[in-house]
């Protein structure tokens, strides 16, 4: 890994990627002004090379950085990678803030059963749609969004179920690190040897750009704030279902919450919501 940086467990909190024309989106800009429509439309339909701590130099020149986990607790390296274009009912999205949790933390640390590597991890996160396949609606270039791992196929008995929402489709695949559409390819490889990189929950948010289903892209309102709705990803909806769902919380409930992190602040203003 010589030559390459690397980031360690002490040193991420949370990891932040932008510029200033979308920094102008969350201030409520329309988000195909200036130079942010040419750039979508330059990568559409295109592989991205993805380089880590290098600057864009032309509109086609898309570089983006990639944390690619070789090993178990072995740190993160910014490497080169290819990011496929999306394929029929897939979505590409640039990435534009990520989080880390404690479930990247633990499949990093190899306690998985699959223990995949090479892997991209991150699945919380909020980007802009840049393209996408044939058969999507809903979505257009320039859409703001979060990556859902936890996506419903609406069509399976789970999802049909009115007691749980763990999708047979897509929550049983994510072992994988394949796409769902085929659980045969990955949509990452490495720009050195081609060699393909798996993915992570079905969304893999350590990217700047990342494929995923369109089942997996969450459209929000396009004057979110990107930095702060990322944590709706993951960390506010456990805290928010933990105590709703789970412990089943009513307005004359006594609660004591441990800890303070994202969920457990979660926890604490979903019971105050009463």
């Amino acid at each position: 890994m010589e030559g390459h940086e690397v980031i360690r467990e002490e040193h991420v909190k949370e990891v932040t990627r932008g510029d200033p024309p979308l920094e102008c989106i969350c201030q409520g800009i329309p988000p195909l002004e200036s130079h942010i429509a040419m750039s979508l439309a330059a990568t559409a339909g295109k592989v991205i090379k993805c380089k880590g701590q290098t600057k864009c130099d032309t509109p086609r020149a898309c570089v983006a950085e990639a944390a690619v986990a070789y090993k178990p607790k072995v740190p993160l390296v910014l490497e080169d990678i290819l990011v496929a274009p999306p394929q029929a009912n897939e979505v590409r999205i640039k990435m534009m803030n990520a989080c880390v949790c404690q479930s990247d933390l633990y499949f990093w640390k190899g306690k998985d059963t699959e223990k995949l590597f090479p892997r991209i991890l991150g699945h919380e996160g909020a980007g802009i749609v840049e393209s996408f396949g044939a058969n999507v609606i809903g979505l257009k270039p320039g859409d703001k969004c979060i990556p859902a791992w936890q996506a419903e196929c609406q069509k399976c008995s789970m999802c049909k179920s009115s007691r749980t929402n763990i999708c047979e489709v897509f929550m049983f695949n994510w072992g994988s690190g394949l796409m769902a559409s085929d659980k045969k390819t990955t949509r990452f490889t490495r720009a050195l040897d081609g060699k393909p990189i798996y993915h992570f929950f079905g969304i893999s948010v350590f990217s700047q750009y990342t494929v995923v289903d369109e089942a997996c892209c969450a459209k929000i309102n396009n004057r979110a704030d990107l930095t702060k709705i990322c944590l709706l990803g993951c960390g506010i909806p456990t805290g928010v279902g933990s105590a709703w769902k789970i412990a089943k919380v009513h307005k004359s409930s006594t609660v004591a919450v441990f800890g303070l992190g994202t969920i457990g602040l979660a926890v604490h203003d979903s019971i105050n919501y009463f």
